[in-house]
């Protein structure tokens, strides 16, 4: 699976990460998954075509040490389907300063 992780974490920077991802995004689905609805003006032609799989989500694994973004675009409406898939170069680079404005925002030294 292609994902971008950012690992070391420390114990405070969990729990900040931890408190700002249940409090935007949570509570978690499944154990430690966290699902981040992708903005529909980053949606491409074949997920714009699938209004019965929308919305589309990534998600968001985070555990005591790292935390790790999977670079799969995912739907909670189905399991298997062609929109299902790896992220486009707008949505992978949105994907990216997502996580790292996180980061900052909880003054967080990586």
């Amino acid at each position: 699976m292609k994902q971008y992780v950012i690992d070391e974490l420390r114990p405070e920077d969990h729990e900040k990460i931890k408190m700002y991802m249940d409090a935007h995004f949570g509570p978690v689905d499944m154990g430690d998954i966290y699902w981040i609805p992708l903005d529909q003006d980053l949606y491409d032609a074949k997920q714009l075509s699938h209004d019965e799989c929308r919305p589309f989500y990534f998600t968001i694994q985070l555990s005591s040490t790292s935390l790790a973004v999977e670079l799969l675009v995912r739907t909670k409406n189905r399991i298997r389907c062609d929109c299902i898939q790896y992220a486009t170069k707008k949505q992978f680079f949105w994907l990216i300063q997502f996580v790292d404005a996180i980061i900052e925002r909880l003054e967080i030294i990586i």
